[in-house]
């Protein structure tokens, strides 16, 4: 089979280009496209050439290619997958729009909706400072238009995966489309198991405003015989360095060997994000390390709760400082119940092998149910009833012979 795979855009190596560094794995002879490609560390494409986009060459696109939004759904369709018989789309916005034919069968796995089109607009809006004025109509009407294209482009799919059952209820809801569940890999190989833990706490995340690593700074504040550790960068840096304090420390942006340490080593992992998934939390529970999550979005499909034979880590119900010191009081009262064995064992359900198999498994069955229902089509185009020449030719009958009509028949 020729094959193509579809990726949003090559930026940086997170969770979705995990994902697609899998998929290539399966498909090690596919072409690639993306819609711009200024990825540094080659490692999730492995090197492979990627034919890229109009928008590649725009002005600033390397530092706000996502100001070029606007464009995408123009940039996904100006691609020439004619040639191919597999389409496989990595989509976390507009890669799913490609333009396929009849012929062809298109899989998409979606990491997420667009959600700031859909049912968080008006908190990207308030965020933005964008809910008055002629800027904020502007990206009102642009956000209506995402909407549409974006429920028409889920049309031309043939199966759609998703990552969480998160993210498939709100295909449901927005596409009015069934989906299968695969959760992304963790490469547990790239993470140690440790029994032993130093007296800190943890987060790490890109620091924008839905990841929410202002609360666990300011819930850490308040409680400063508890000493909490941040890594990470973005534009809310300077922000959450004013809210620490003294016991907590601000790393920035580390290596992967200097997170995989502290990874290993903290008593828990903090995460306060609603998220469709979220893979730093199973990445933690790798090196065996506990994890204290809000309960809502892919975190209670990744994290095991106390109460269950074997938990991995507790849950807040509230974004709020005094639901998240509640959850870490319940957590310190209750470790011993979770063990670094029982983190392991649970990261290791969402392992690369587990994702691969499960993968090609949805893929060898799309494409076997796709190419009968093409094969159906085809009988039935051919077996016009009203012309007993071709009922003569095909299978020998009499014109008197022939069925009048396919009831008949």
């Amino acid at each position: 089979m020729k094959v193509a795979i579809v990726h949003d855009w090559l930026v940086a190596a997170g969770g979705a280009e995990k994902v697609l560094e899998q998929i290539i794995e399966c498909f090690p002879d596919a072409d690639l496209f993306s819609v711009v490609d200024f990825l540094e560390d080659r490692k999730p494409v492995a090197g492979k050439p990627v034919t890229t986009s109009f928008i590649q060459r725009l002005p600033f696109a390397r530092t706000r290619y996502r100001a070029y939004l606007p464009l995408m759904p123009l940039a996904v369709e100006r691609f020439d997958l004619s040639s191919y018989e597999l389409i496989i789309t990595s989509s976390r916005a507009v890669a799913k729009g490609v333009m396929v034919g009849p012929g062809q069968t298109h899989i998409s796995y979606v990491h997420s909706l667009m959600r700031y089109a859909w049912d968080l607009q008006h908190q990207c809006l308030r965020e933005a400072n964008l809910m008055s004025g002629p800027k904020s109509w502007a990206a009102r009407v642009m956000l209506h238009y995402l909407r549409g294209w974006d429920a028409q482009s889920s049309n031309g799919v043939d199966r759609l995966i998703a990552n969480s059952q998160s993210v498939a209820r709100c295909m449901m809801k927005t596409y009015r489309r069934d989906a299968a569940v695969i959760p992304p890999p963790v490469d547990v190989n790239e993470f140690e198991l440790r029994t032993e833990k130093d007296d800190f706490y943890l987060t790490v995340s890109r620091m924008v405003p839905h990841k929410r690593i202002d609360l666990i700074v300011e819930a850490f504040s308040a409680t400063p015989q508890r000493k909490l550790i941040v890594i990470g960068d973005g534009p809310q840096m300077a922000s959450v360095r004013a809210k620490a304090g003294s016991n907590v420390t601000i790393l920035g942006s580390q290596p992967f060997d200097v997170l995989k340490d502290y990874l290993a080593r903290a008593r828990a992992f903090v995460f306060a994000a609603e998220e469709d998934f979220g893979i730093v939390p199973l990445e933690a529970q790798a090196c065996g390390t506990p994890v204290i999550a809000f309960g809502k979005g892919g975190a209670l499909e990744t994290v095991v709760p106390v109460g269950d034979p074997h938990p991995t880590g507790v849950f807040f119900t509230r974004q709020t400082v005094v639901s998240m010191l509640d959850a870490i009081d319940r957590f310190e009262r209750l470790s011993a119940y979770i063990t670094p064995a029982a983190c392991r064992a649970n990261a290791e359900r969402f392992s690369a092998r587990v994702f691969r198999r499960a993968f090609m498994a949805e893929v060898t069955r799309t494409i076997s149910a796709d190419g009968r229902r093409r094969s159906a089509v085809e009988f039935a185009d051919r077996m016009e009833w009203a012309q007993p020449d071709l009922l003569t030719r095909e299978f020998g009958w009499a014109d008197d012979a022939a069925p009048k009509s396919r009831w008949e028949h």
